[in-house]
């Protein structure tokens, strides 16, 4: 039986976020939130993957740019911290890039199921790769 789009959305959620979090972890596994600098685990120091612009919007959701590490704290407690979230971001990758991001967001984006089986796939093996590069578990 086929998985439905809210089983795949839900996979590619988790997939994601474990890809976004070993992206940044070092080869301890540790990884810093993006918007208050406080250390942790990727898997169990409380760090999550934190969006710039919500998770409601589609056509950031799994945007690698709207989407790092935060702590719980400021991921869920402090709303995400936006606003240091925006200037961190245009910090990293350039001036403009929380406008474009939030312009983005705007934008109605569907996808099929064939699209979050293959992104499911996608970050699945960039996991898998990221944890051999780094030798962690």
């Amino acid at each position: 039986m086929k998985k439905t789009i809210p089983k795949l959305k839900k996979e590619l959620d988790k997939w994601f976020s474990l890809y976004i979090r070993l992206r940044e972890a070092t080869t301890e596994g540790m990884t810093q939130c993006f918007t208050c600098g406080k250390a942790g685990h990727y898997k169990t120091g409380g760090m999550q993957c934190g969006h710039f612009q919500s998770r409601r919007h589609t056509s950031t959701r799994w945007s690698l740019q709207n989407c790092q590490v935060q702590c719980v704290k400021c991921n869920m407690f402090n709303q995400g911290e936006q606003f240091k979230f925006g200037l961190y971001l245009d910090n990293k990758y350039g001036e403009g890039t929380a406008q474009e991001l939030e312009i983005i967001s705007k934008q109605t984006m569907k996808l099929t199921r064939i699209e979050y089986s293959l992104a499911v796939t996608c970050y699945k093996s960039l996991v898998e790769k990221l944890k051999k590069e780094k030798h962690i578990e």
